[in-house]
């Protein structure tokens, strides 16, 4: 196979340099520090719009119901309460499950 000969102009290509690979280690630290951060604000995301959609669901079913008004809201923050702490409860096991496996994969 005939291989082409690079052009003087162009900047060589180092695909692997000890210098370098200080540099690759904290970058990449970085990046694994900010997507850690951001997984964490995205689960908070996602655990608030489902007990929104909840507390949503239970007064559209008690105004499909014609429950009173009153029983109806109750009920809806009820359910958006229970449905935020239990997410925020999920959210703080993940992190705690994490941070053990990781743990006991250094010990090994």
């Amino acid at each position: 196979m005939k291989r082409h000969s690079a052009s003087p102009d162009q900047l060589p290509l180092r695909l692997v340099d000890n210098t370098d690979a200080e540099l690759e280690r904290i970058i990449e630290a970085r990046v694994a520090e900010r997507a850690e951060v951001q997984a964490i604000q995205w689960r908070f995301r996602l655990v608030i719009i489902e007990s929104v959609m909840m507390a949503t669901l239970v007064i559209a079913a008690g105004i499909a119901l014609d429950l009173p008004m009153s029983k109806t809201l109750t009920g809806a923050a009820t359910v958006g309460i229970g449905c935020f702490l239990t997410g925020l409860m999920l959210i703080g096991l993940t992190g705690a499950a994490s941070r053990l496996l990781a743990k006991l994969r250094r010990k090994s």
